[in-house]
């Protein structure tokens, strides 16, 4: 994190904004505290594609479609500061490449840690894919739950929000979708 002490000022400036005290004693350390968690949330700043890829692409002619499903994700509402989380599947249709098994992962993790919206997760998600890969066809599927309207707002804690991204052969070919869509359902 860039400007440690300003985001430090920032969280004394809230407290005492709400009313609190940031010298009483449970208080005192908060300022640093949040500025760590902050540095751990949106980590994915620091990250890019070419380091997380890291060379993992390999030459394979793989005919068949590629699944790695249930990804956890952690993430921050760029409208609230708050969390949201899910799960995320991805499918691709490899053209004479593959990625190393953790890459996909990693490319969600670099994402999700960042202040977003989960639409726009689902979309970078699939162009860092897109780019790394040129594959035949990816699907994604992300489902979230989201604090800013289970907390607040509409208060709705069962609210699970889903966003979903294909492309190539996965919009060609209405049975490949369904496949994918019975893959993760397993």
């Amino acid at each position: 994190m860039k400007n440690k002490i300003k985001v430090q000022n920032a969280v004394r400036t809230i407290l005492t904004g709400i009313g609190e005290d940031p010298e009483r004693e449970g208080l005192k350390a908060t300022p640093e505290r949040v500025q760590r968690m902050y540095g751990e949330l949106c980590a994915g700043y620091q990250m890019d594609l070419d380091t997380v890829v890291n060379g993992a692409i390999f030459e394979e002619p793989c005919e068949s479609m590629v699944v790695v499903r249930n990804i956890s994700f952690y993430s921050m509402c760029e409208h609230h500061m708050l969390p949201f989380y899910g799960k995320i599947h991805v499918a691709y249709y490899p053209d004479g490449k593959i990625i190393g098994l953790s890459k996909i992962p990693r490319i969600v993790e670099m994402y999700a840690r960042r202040l977003q919206v989960q639409e726009r997760l689902t979309e970078q998600i699939c162009d860092a894919i897109e780019k790394a890969l040129a594959p035949k066809g990816i699907a994604i599927l992300t489902s979230g739950i989201h604090m800013c309207s289970v907390m607040r707002g509409v208060k709705k804690e069962s609210a699970e929000l889903v966003t979903t991204r294909f492309t190539g052969v996965f919009n060609e070919n209405s049975e490949l979708k369904n496949e994918f869509y019975r893959q993760i359902r397993l």
